[in-house]
């Protein structure tokens, strides 16, 4: 298979700080002429989160918001309307910039991005208060729910912008969903591990429902890349910094199988001072080099992220991470081998 849509390119991970969504963006917009994401702005509270906007793109099914956190809603509650509310203004700004600020390009599709079946599943409750990782049927049915809301979204989007979708599910919680290390509602009511055949089928069925390019992001220790490349996932988004040296053969797998690795090279918060791009670009040159492969790799299966989301970066800084990637993914493209 080929590398796909979202190899050799630069783009962002989805969240982003403030609570301006048109400023926002505006940033993204230019800073990313190939795959700018449709933004996410968690800062303006219950329904901007990962979860809660999950939640609003979903099909038949609602949230509402408890002190413990997101549970199954009977009807649409408040939450589940600010939260659609939110979306919606988003789409709208999106839209008007795309058709009036010179950004719409046949050369570009847009990504969206979703938390996907397993951190859905581990972080919303059912109405007994136990996770709905805890009901295999009610994962099933989560899972079907949100590749059919999302399909419905991208398809809104595609007609709203005339552009190409692709999909990134984030998965902060399947290492925990695969390790059974998610706590219940007791100390003796433990969370199973759940297989690692039944949540590559659950991810492929989701895939499939979709119907487009998905990537997977977890940003999490341990990220699952054998499981990703067995997937129909094109690409896997993966913080450079924790990979360990037991993850490499996975690495090499993963490349070996034509897919993309979206590098999360670009620090998330701002350090102490601003790198260069050479500096940000040097943990791939080396993971390559150990890898063994030749650097062209760099051109063809690579692209370049933030670690993780920027939703606590200053804007300042937000802006100087993306334009950090796009340098960074223009050296791998224009001289790999002279890194």
């Amino acid at each position: 298979m080929t590398a796909g849509v979202f190899s050799s390119l630069s783009t962002g991970i989805g969240s982003w700080p403030g609570v301006d969504v048109r400023e926002a963006c505006v940033v993204v917009l230019g800073e990313l002429p190939v795959l700018p994401h449709l933004v996410e702005l968690p800062a303006r509270g219950i329904g901007a989160d990962m979860i809660g906007r999950t939640g609003a793109i979903m099909a038949d099914i609602e949230l509402d918001v408890r002190t413990s956190g997101y549970r199954v809603a009977q009807r649409k509650s408040l939450t589940g309307r600010r939260a659609a509310d939110l979306l919606r203004e988003d789409l709208d700004v999106l839209e008007e910039l795309w058709e009036t600020g010179g950004f719409a390009s046949s050369d570009r599709r847009l990504k969206i991005q979703v938390a996907g079946p397993f951190t859905m599943a581990a972080q919303v409750e059912l109405r007994s208060a136990h996770r709905v990782l805890t009901d295999r049927g009610a994962v099933r049915d989560f899972a079907g729910s949100l590749a059919e809301g999302i399909r419905q979204h991208c398809a809104e989007i595609s007609s709203r912008l005339g552009v190409e979708v692709v999909v990134q599910l984030d998965e902060p919680s399947l290492p925990a969903v695969l390790e059974g290390s998610l706590s219940g509602v007791t100390m003796l009511d433990s969370v199973r591990a759940m297989p690692e055949p039944d949540a590559l089928d659950l991810l492929d069925t989701v895939i499939a429902g979709i119907g487009l390019p998905v990537a997977v992001h977890c940003c999490a220790p341990a990220a699952p890349l054998e499981l990703i490349r067995r997937s129909a996932a094109q690409a896997a988004a993966v913080d450079v910094s924790l990979l360990r040296s037991r993850d490499l053969d996975s690495v090499g797998e993963f490349l070996q199988a034509g897919k993309t690795l979206m590098l999360g090279l670009v620090p998330a918060v701002a350090p102490d001072r601003t790198p260069k791009w050479r500096e940000v670009a040097t943990p791939a040159v080396t993971l390559v080099d150990r890898l063994g492969f030749p650097r062209s790799v760099l051109a063809t299966q690579m692209s370049v992220v933030p670690a993780c989301g920027l939703a606590e970066a200053t804007p300042e800084w937000a802006r100087t991470a993306l334009a950090l990637a796009k340098d960074v993914a223009d050296a791998f493209q224009d001289a790999p081998d002279s890194l």
